[in-house]
């Protein structure tokens, strides 16, 4: 890629998509084309790409072609939502800017222009990742006398009349991330997050693809706003025939006042382009794994204490549980929400960040030193962005509470919250995290935030505070990253809210919902896996019978439903019974023996051909070795559903694929012929001698799936088999004598 910053077209390549930037007659950049890679082009070639996308002049439409720039521009007749909405007391609400040369890299764009009858100058940015993930923004500045009110800054992706269906994501607290189709008509299909943060019901990426678009194939085009305050994502079709999605920050009113020489800058606006859901994932897990503070190491099994005892906090029976996970090879242990001031119940203490003495005499520092000793590392719990009234915090600074008019805003699970827009509030609640980090050795924590910015205003004018909020809660995480560099963050939000880009740059995990019922986690998992890679989403097996839903399920659903993200426990496993201890076992031993290939492979999603079964995999980069699992999350109307399939494997390398005996499901199964016969491994990894054949046979043709019981999950791995016919293990080691067989 030249250097060349008078170039009027750029060409963006990675190595499955291109981007087409237009910036002719120094006008705001607008993108000739935005998908499948169109393979090296010369300026000869790239000029009829911009040739093929210019609009013409239709019946009673404007009298010259107009332009779709990314940032959409009223005075160029869009009539759709404009770019930017606001004024200087009325006037300079439709800016037109004239935009300077280029500066270009092989791998950005980045254009300046003003329009100096506004007094506005904007800069607009485009990076493609080498995956092939766009990413764009804007930063508005005033550079003129007098006030400019900035209402909404919103950027805008074209995409192709063939894609006419839309799928976002709905849902709610204890079942997020709930897929919902519908067709793309004359008109926007608008999604407001007001809550203050990425709630459970946030669309997490809004697609718009060729109809009947699924895991595996058809082509889509995505968008995420990557931000973790309140947001907009929209997909709109004009009756011009044009079509976009986009988004960008949801401002409430009077947020950004610009004085001269201010600036605003949107949250970056991701676009992903693939053939089919996999595809799409692939690029956000690519490009959260190649940030800098993507977690380099193996993922630590977890045992976070809160269904085990929730406020009930003795400092002899944390310790018990400690030794009883401790044995069974848990890497770390994290005390919940009670450990400070006050904190016996939900109702008092948030904001009071010392440890409660009289529960803790000796401190925290006697468990932390035994959870150590046993070979774990210790983490914390922490609600830093919330207050109870009953706190000293609280009575002594009662305008650090947010609000407005006067009036504090209606409460959520008994608490309210404390403006870190406010410097003193922002330093007191730095130093108390800082204290307690530097008295224990925390080598984790987990931060919560249980409930929505409502009224969220600044006392004492009561201001509108979401966006000063966001902003301060992500330079809270850096501060306490910077100053221990070592510390891992969960983003743990009502459960399952903010997970966004925003927070995962900040963050190491998120905790996908409050909700560990399997059956829920089957859906929430896979949804949530859109964006986020399974290394970053927090899975635990919790106890038989389910605290959210009532449910109970056998340990080896709960378990298998886990394993495919970051696996812990939310379990009081001084309760579990031998043999659930001993399955327990088995089951760590095969995460600690696959995190690898499960935290750096690709994910596989089957697309649904019978309700009853959900098929997820993980293949890894050099297509040796895979995990599948088989999930019967209801009875079939048939006795045998069929063949499945596995996809993702090299077509032209044959594989081994074997069912593994550990949570086998119980409750009337019958096991077809491929199987073969029980083999002699020992431990986690014992199963079946299976059937060898080649990856393109088994993404084409298939094996017959076996029956189970609702409610059960089986556990396949695969392996290549090298030229002597056997097949290696998913970590190498060989299975004794397994006899050759075919598909």
């Amino acid at each position: 890629m030249s250097t060349d910053t008078r170039q009027p077209v750029v060409h963006l390549r990675s190595r499955a998509v291109s981007v087409v930037i237009d910036l002719h007659d120094g006008r705001l950049p607008s993108i000739a084309h935005w998908g499948a890679d169109l393979g090296p082009l010369d300026d000869a070639e790239l000029a009829d790409v911009v040739r093929g996308a210019e609009r013409f002049v239709t019946e009673n439409a404007p009298d010259r072609p107009t332009r779709l720039a990314v940032l959409p521009e009223q005075s160029e007749a869009w009539l759709g939502r404009p770019g930017i909405t606001g004024s200087r007391d009325g006037r300079d609400w439709s800016p037109l800017f004239t935009m300077e040369p280029a500066q270009v890299t092989p791998r950005t764009v980045t254009v300046d222009g003003e329009d100096a009858e506004a007094g506005l100058a904007i800069r607009i940015e485009f990076e493609l990742s080498e995956a092939g993930l766009l990413r764009v923004r804007a930063t508005l500045r005033n550079v003129a006398d007098g006030v400019y009110r900035l209402d909404d800054l919103h950027l805008a992706l074209p995409i192709p009349a063939r894609a006419r269906e839309v799928l976002d994501l709905a849902g709610r607290w204890g079942k997020e991330r709930t897929p919902q189709r519908s067709p793309l008509r004359v008109g926007a299909w608008v999604r407001e997050d007001r809550r203050g943060r990425t709630g459970p019901d946030a669309p997490l990426v809004l697609n718009v693809g060729v109809p009947g678009f699924g895991f595996a194939t058809g082509e889509v085009w995505g968008v995420h706003v990557g931000w973790s305050g309140n947001q907009r994502h929209l997909a709109e079709r004009l009756s011009t025939g044009d079509q976009v999605i986009g988004g960008g920050e949801l401002l409430l009113p009077d947020e950004i006042r610009l004085a001269r020489g201010d600036a605003y800058t949107s949250p970056w606006v991701y676009g992903a382009h693939g053939d089919g859901l996999d595809a799409q994932a692939a690029l956000f897990h690519e490009h959260l794994r190649a940030q800098p503070g993507h977690p380099a190491r193996d993922r630590p099994l977890t045992l976070n204490v809160w269904e085990a005892v929730y406020f009930d906090h003795d400092a002899e029976a944390l310790m018990q549980l400690a030794e009883v996970a401790s044995s069974l090879g848990i890497e770390r242990f994290v005390l919940d929400d009670g450990w400070f001031r006050g904190r016996r119940h939900d109702r008092a203490g948030l904001g009071d960040w010392f440890v409660d003495e009289e529960v803790w005499p000796d401190g925290l520092q006697p468990l932390a030193d035994r959870v150590r000793s046993l070979g774990m590392e210790f983490g914390l719990w922490f609600e830093p962005e919330m207050v109870n009234l009953d706190s000293d915090l609280a009575r002594e600074h009662p305008d650090w509470i947010m609000q407005t008019g006067g009036r504090l805003p209606i409460p959520a699970r008994n608490q309210q919250v404390l403006d870190l827009g406010r410097p003193e509030a922002f330093a007191a609640v730095l130093e108390r995290m800082t204290a307690i980090l530097t008295e224990v050795d925390i080598a984790y924590i987990k931060w919560d935030q249980n409930r929505d910015l409502v009224d969220a205003g600044s006392a004492p004018d009561g201001r509108a505070g979401v966006h000063r909020q966001t902003a301060a809660v992500y330079r809270l995480m850096d501060e306490l990253t910077r100053r221990f560099p070592e510390l891992e963050i969960e983003s743990c939000s009502s459960g399952g809210s903010r997970v966004d880009l925003g927070v995962l740059e900040r963050t190491h995990r998120v905790w996908a919902s409050d909700c560990s019922d399997p059956l829920e986690r089957q859906q929430i998992n896979r949804w949530t896996a859109q964006l986020v890679p399974l290394e970053r989403l927090g899975a635990h097996i919790a106890s038989g019978r389910s605290h959210t839903t009532g449910r109970s399920h056998e340990l080896s659903f709960r378990a298998a439903t886990a394993l495919f993200g970051h696996l812990g426990v939310e379990w009081d496993l001084r309760q579990a019974s031998p043999a659930e201890l001993e399955e327990l076992r088995g089951w760590f031993g095969l995460y600690r023996r696959t995190r690898d290939l499960l935290h750096t492979g690709r994910l596989v999603r089957e697309d649904v051909f019978d309700d009853a079964l959900q098929i997820t995999g993980v293949v890894a980069e050099d297509r040796s070795r895979a995990l599948f699992s088989l999930t019967f999350l209801s009875r079939s109307d048939v006795a045998r559903i069929g063949r499945f399939t596995l996809r993702g494997l090299d077509p032209e390398r044959r594989y081994r694929v074997r069912p593994l005996r550990i949570g086998e499901p119980s409750g009337g199964r019958a096991v077809p012929a491929w199987f073969g016969e029980e083999d002699e491994v020992d431990g986690p990894l014992a199963g079946w001698t299976g059937v060898v054949a080649s990856g393109a046979v088994l993404s084409h043709s298939g094996l017959q799936t076996p029956s189970s019981a609702p409610e059960r999950a089986w556990i396949v791995e695969v392996s290549a088999v090298g030229e002597d016919g056997d097949a290696g293990s998913i970590v190498g080691c060989r299975p004794r004598d397994l006899p050759r067989s075919s598909a």
